[in-house]
């Protein structure tokens, strides 16, 4: 039993470095990884002219017909990139 577990931990240990080194390549080749963002730069910067007029998360979220943390993570994005 023993060296069946060293050989399935063996196992493991090189498909989580195939893993790693397979999203290394591919963030060096310049792909985005993760799911597609729901709104366009155009409608982020919408998004953002709304919270500017205050209003409210709820109601730009019902607007877009995305969820409020769609908006609330738009709104983050944007006072992150203003702090110095």
């Amino acid at each position: 039993m023993q060296v069946l577990n060293a050989v399935a931990q063996f196992e493991r240990d090189l498909l989580i470095e195939r893993t790693q080194s397979g999203l290394r390549r591919a963030k060096f080749e310049g792909k985005t990884l993760g799911r597609p963002s729901t709104l366009s730069e155009g409608q982020k910067q919408d998004v953002r002219e709304d919270l500017a007029k205050e209003m409210s998360v709820s109601a730009i979220a019902r607007k877009f017909g995305t969820s409020r943390q769609t908006i609330m993570r738009v709104r983050d994005e944007s006072s992150r990139s203003v702090r110095p």
